[in-house]
């Protein structure tokens, strides 16, 4: 989904499955140096092809000498952002060499899974999920955040809902295979007792939810009673793991970045769209 000014790019399709692009004309300005605002809520990757030739059409209507920010949540191929492997790609890179071809002034993007891309991706800012935590402790109070991995505690131990909460952080130290990804088991790093405690997951973006899963089976193994888990972006696929099936986790806090399916569990706390 791609928006010019808040004003939805129509795509359709011919019948050999190439894009019918209709531009939003009349949302545009007709005042040279004002902003043009371009937000992409990735769904899926044909949108880059999309994105492009909504690029092409600004800058042939506006003239390189024309501002355009690129307003985009959710940074897709963030994942692949080294190579452990013969044969992996090195995802993220290709996609900020794209993304940095199309010229953007400013690219403003939420929570990003890897530091790597402010590296590879030019003007870029990375907005951190500061007020979508201190919602979450509010809505949920708990008692204790938890940290799923070393990673997500550098990230996010620092914030200022977290700081100014005053709760006790801990944090979970995974086992994976890396040829395979899986996860085989986690292990919990507290100096608080979790005995008897509600306990806050945050995190940057869930999929199946191997992760928390076993975040949540840990914790309770160590006496929590109630485990919730707050993620900037949720994929579509965490209705095939097993955190919307079970019991392991009361609540999931998200955004509307990359989610389109309802569950009583989900709470969308954030919109984008």
């Amino acid at each position: 989904m791609i928006t010019v000014n808040n004003t939805l790019v129509e795509v359709g399709h011919f019948p050999d499955g190439t894009q019918s692009i209709k531009f939003p004309v009349d949302a545009l300005p007709r005042v040279f140096d004002y902003p043009i605002n371009v937000s992409w809520y990735y769904d899926s990757d044909e949108e880059l092809f999309t994105l492009a030739c909504v690029m092409d059409w600004l800058r042939r209507h506006y003239g390189n000498h024309a501002i355009i920010g690129l307003n985009m949540p959710y940074v897709p191929n963030a994942r692949m952002d080294r190579i452990k492997n013969a044969n992996e790609n090195f995802s993220l890179k290709v996609f900020s060499n794209f993304i940095n071809s199309l010229g953007f002034d400013s690219i403003q993007v939420f929570n990003v899974h890897s530091n790597v891309s402010e590296a590879l991706i030019y003007h870029l800012c990375a907005l951190q999920p500061d007020w979508d935590v201190e919602h979450c402790i509010e809505l949920y109070n708990p008692d204790v955040i938890f940290f799923p991995d070393e990673g997500a505690c550098k990230r996010y131990s620092d914030l200022r809902s977290v700081k100014e909460s005053g709760l006790p952080v801990a944090f979970g130290i995974k086992k994976r295979d890396w040829k395979s990804g899986k996860i085989l088991g986690l292990d919990v790093i507290s100096d608080t007792d979790l005995t008897g405690k509600k306990v806050l997951i945050v995190d940057d973006i869930c999929s199946a939810g191997g992760t928390f899963k076993f975040s949540a089976m840990k914790l309770k193994e160590l006496g929590t009673v109630d485990v919730a888990l707050y993620v900037s972006h949720c994929e579509d696929n965490i209705q095939n793991g097993d955190l919307l099936k079970t019991d392991l986790i009361s609540k999931i806090y998200t955004t509307d970045s990359i989610l389109h399916i309802e569950d009583p569990k989900i709470e969308v706390i954030h919109n984008f769209r």
